[in-house]
C-alpha cells in the first residue's frame, strides 16, 4: 500500500480524472513486518516534528497478566490471524499469538508503528 491517494474509478466503474499530483502525505511505505531476533529499531519521519520508530526485529515483550506487567523473552509466533504466512515467517503483528517465557500471549500494540511488544497472557 505505498500510495493511498483516492481511486481511479468513479461508482459507476468510470474513470475519475486527475485533479492534481500526488501529495508527501498521500505516499505509503513498505510495511515492517516485525521478525523475532535481536532487536532492530528502524527511526522514521512521521507527520508533524514527530518520529516513529519501527521495530524491524524483537525478542522482547512486555506482557500483562490482570494489573502486573513484566518482560518476557518471546519465543516464536503460533498463530497470526492477519496473514496465515506470517506465523510460519515469525512475523509479529497486532493480534498475533506468542509463545513467551511467561506463557502464551496476544500483542496489543503494533511494534511497526511503536516499536515495541505489548501483549495480553491468554491462559
Amino acid at each position: 500500500m505505498k500510495d493511498q491517494g483516492r481511486s481511479t474509478r468513479k461508482r459507476t466503474g468510470g474513470r475519475l480524472k486527475h485533479a492534481s499530483n500526488k501529495k508527501r502525505h498521500q505516499l505509503g511505505r513498505e510495511p515492517a513486518e516485525t521478525t523475532v531476533g535481536e532487536t532492530r529499531v528502524q527511526y522514521i519521519d512521521s507527520r508533524g516534528t514527530e518520529k516513529k520508530v519501527r521495530a524491524l526485529s524483537t525478542n522482547v515483550a512486555q506482557v500483562a497478566d490482570g494489573g502486573e506487567v513484566s518482560e518476557a523473552e518471546i519465543e516464536n509466533v503460533v498463530e497470526n490471524p492477519s496473514n496465515v504466512n506470517y506465523a510460519r515467517r515469525n512475523i509479529v503483528t497486532k493480534g498475533a499469538v506468542i509463545d513467551t517465557s511467561a506463557g502464551r500471549a496476544r500483542v496489543t500494540s503494533r511494534p511497526g508503528q511503536t516499536g515495541q511488544v505489548n501483549a495480553v497472557l491468554i491462559d
